[in-house]
């Protein structure tokens, strides 16, 4: 199952829920979650590779979207906004060294 941290953008305040682990919801739906996420893209490659491969690719799409969403979360400034225990587990879970996920202090 996977772990949710809540993640913030520090110039808008905007709070989204960033994900790492297994996602079930991947898994069973598709490229569904990646489209209510706003992640178009991803979202539409998903349901292009099921059809493509007959569902199969979503048990492997499963094991590493969540990842893919948090880190995309990351590159557009989000930082960690939760408990420093799963601030700390997903920064280890995603790689991520603390100094590029932590706020600027301007």
């Amino acid at each position: 199952m996977a772990t949710v941290v809540m993640m913030k953008h520090p110039q808008t305040g905007l709070l989204k829920k960033g994900l790492v682990g297994f996602s079930w919801t991947t898994l069973f739906f598709g490229g569904f979650p990646a489209l209510f996420r706003g992640d178009w893209g991803m979202g539409l490659l998903l349901m292009l590779l099921a059809i493509f491969t007959g569902g199969i690719s979503g048990i492997i799409a499963a094991f590493l979207y969540n990842k893919h969403y948090t880190s995309k979360l990351i590159e557009k400034g989000y930082v960690f906004a939760d408990t420093e225990a799963l601030n700390s587990l997903a920064r280890a879970k995603l790689g991520v060294d603390a100094a590029s996920a932590v706020p600027n202090p301007t």
